[in-house]
């Protein structure tokens, strides 16, 4: 409740948290667009494989060019200004620097600087949230043997539906699920840079002269995001994924506590306890009223009847029993809010969220029918997508991690449908995420073994 206050303070002291920052697309520049504003923050360094768009970004969020020509590390630290370059290695090994923020959305690349900001004894708050999917708990595991803090970024929707829920449990109730909203209907499983314009309401023309990147914003509609969001969350906070994936169940905000609870009772949910996403549009199509499409949910129980009636006396929407109650977030702000994630791992050396556990993954599926020899594309790209499954199924069949799927070369043909398999791949097994992913997988089998199957038993 006293970031805030914290940070005033380090600023009068003269002691700002020193930020080092790898990546100012789209999300880092809403990041940087905050950085002048708050008190006791530092922005040493950006490394960024273009610097002239990294300074064309700060020019355009609002930023005095003087502030961002130090030509040095050390003379960014003297003059209180920001070094600009492409050298990230230099950065996240300069002792000037306390937190590296993430922000390539590259996770191969994510991980390698994850780890380095680890052997230099720096926080990181890792935005690339596919690296996260990928392996986080083993770079959770990383991070405390070197003394530091691995943090997934607050603004986008893993962290604050992981606030939600923690904020559900410190106040004594249930979550009986937990998740984000999204604009869904099941053939954007097989949508492609190609066809994405069209279910978005845009021409080709209007995205070109927006900018917008077509294989991006299909990685969001097609599934992929959602399904490495809400790994994420169920690695962080121990919920479970739904056992054949996300279902996608239409509703409005003020339904969302009827639609999420058990089968049993009437929902959807295969157990509580459960992530799951809520589609904005009815099955035909259809746009809902007042829905969650760009939010986060978390669905809690009132166990007694007592609790049960103050639910009514406040006049909170229930599902018809008044048992379920939701409460949410209908907007998230993405790197508008990062700086809550810096505050609070610099301030307190505490996440806003952070894997516990593999217990979900986000696995490649095909988007068709795959030939071998095919090289894949990853996320948003025209052959495959991502889908959520528990942990222990993605394990037991040798499933391929999204996060790897990018530039594989496929030995094997697969259906269209079908998750791919780590055997139905050609991929380097020297890469440092690749190494990092398999030591994951070998500590999860192993805790299998040991515990009889549990699928909770590997914790990070």
């Amino acid at each position: 409740m006293n970031l805030y206050s914290m940070l005033q303070q380090r600023e009068a002291d003269g002691r700002p948290l020193r930020i080092g920052l790898i990546g100012a697309g789209k999300f880092g520049a809403m990041y940087l667009a905050q950085v002048p504003k708050t008190p006791g923050i530092h922005l040493v360094g950006i490394a960024d494989l273009s610097p002239s768009n990294a300074k064309a970004n700060l020019e355009r969020v609002g930023w005095d060019p003087a502030r961002c020509c130090a030509p040095s590390l050390d003379a960014a630290l003297k003059q209180r200004y920001t070094h600009v370059g492409e050298d990230w290695q230099a950065l996240v090994a300069h002792p000037g620097v306390d937190i590296v923020v993430e922000a390539t959305g590259n996770p191969v690349a994510a991980v390698g600087h994850a780890l380095a900001a680890f052997r230099n004894g720096k926080h990181v708050v890792m935005v690339t949230v596919e690296a996260d999917a990928l392996c986080g708990p083993q770079l959770a595991r990383r991070a405390r043997e070197a003394g530091v803090v691995y943090s997934l970024a607050y603004g986008d929707q893993p962290a604050i539906i992981c606030d939600l829920v923690d904020w559900a449990r410190a106040a004594g109730f249930g979550v009986v699920a937990a998740g984000r909203g999204h604009k869904w209907l099941p053939h954007f499983a097989q949508s492609t840079p190609e066809t994405v314009w069209r279910h978005y309401g845009l021409t080709q023309e209007q995205a070109r002269i927006g900018g917008l990147n077509a294989k991006m914003f299909n990685s969001f509609l097609d599934g992929s995001k959602p399904a490495i969001e809400c790994t994420a969350v169920c690695n962080a906070t121990g919920l479970v994924a739904p056992p054949d994936g996300l279902t996608y169940p239409s509703a409005s905000v003020d339904d969302i506590p009827f639609v999420c609870r058990p089968k049993s009772e009437g929902g959807v949910l295969h157990q509580k306890g459960q992530v799951e996403v809520i589609s904005s549009l009815e099955k035909d199509g259809r746009a809902i009223p007042y829905d969650i499409r760009f939010g986060v949910f978390v669905v809690f129980e009132g166990e007694t009847e007592y609790i049960r009636n103050c639910f009514k006396e406040y006049m909170v929407r229930t599902d018809p029993s008044g048992r379920y109650a939701c409460m949410y977030k209908r907007w998230h702000l993405i790197g508008l809010e990062v700086g809550i994630s810096v505050a609070s791992v610099g301030l307190r050396r505490e996440a806003t969220g952070c894997a516990t556990g593999f217990r979900a993954d986000a696995v490649a599926t095909a988007k068709r029918d795959l030939a071998a020899g095919e090289r894949l594309d990853g996320e948003g790209g025209y052959t495959v997508h991502g889908k959520l499954m528990r942990a222990a199924d993605s394990a037991a069949m040798g499933a391929l991690p999204l996060g790897l799927a990018n530039e594989a070369r496929l030995l094997n043909p697969v259906r269209a449908g079908r998750p791919l398999r780590w055997a139905d791949v050609e991929i380097d097994p020297a890469g440092e995420a690749v190494r990092l992913r398999r030591e994951m997988e070998a500590q999860f089998a192993r805790s299998i073994d040991k515990n009889a199957g549990s699928v909770h038993a590997y914790s990070g």
